[in-house]
């Protein structure tokens, strides 16, 4: 069995969870969240914490309760903290505002570029050049970040595009006559 699956998961004030044989909900304040399971994995819940166990021996039973435990914890810390993703616009004239559901960006191209965002998803732009994406689901959070970094990723001489809040770019030397 993995190592992670051996932690249980606590499930904070205000959540709710209903595990059937093939299908868990995880429902909270800040919306609710499925996801199917395999045979592979027992899930169980006692006293406020769910438990996972592994139902055979088998090698893809035993990674997939790990899988399992990692996916149920964010889907019960999505339910009741939620998730965000910060990125910068760094480049002259980059810049971000939301018009509704859309996201329109100045990236430097010929035209503006149109990011819809997904159903649960929430984006903001506190200032021109900064963009944040919440929502309940880590997974489409981090798509939708990433879908919008795709548009213009830094380059590696001036660092100019679209980058993580995080993220450090490495900057190559300009060539030298």
């Amino acid at each position: 069995m993995s190592r992670i699956a051996k932690y249980p998961v606590s499930l904070p004030k205000g959540v709710e969870t209903t595990i059937n044989p093939d299908l868990i909900t995880v429902k909270g304040p800040l919306g609710t969240l499925s996801q199917s399971l395999t045979g592979d994995v027992k899930v169980e819940l006692e006293d406020g914490q769910i438990t996972f166990a592994v139902a055979n021996d088998s090698r893809h039973a035993k990674a997939m309760s790990g899988t399992v435990r990692a996916l149920v914890a964010n889907m019960v810390t999505g339910v009741s903290t939620g998730f965000e993703r910060k990125l910068n616009l760094v480049g002259v004239g980059f810049r971000a505002q939301v018009q509704g559901n859309v996201l329109k960006l100045q990236l430097g191209f010929s035209h503006d570029i149109n990011f819809e965002a997904p159903e649960g998803i929430k984006i903001e732009c506190p200032t021109p050049t900064e963009i944040v994406i919440k929502g309940a689901n880590k997974q489409v959070v981090g798509q939708a970040a990433a879908k919008i970094r795709a548009y213009r990723e830094p380059e590696p001489y001036k660092g100019k595009g679209v980058r993580y809040s995080d993220e450090t770019v490495l900057l190559k030397e300009a060539k030298k006559k």
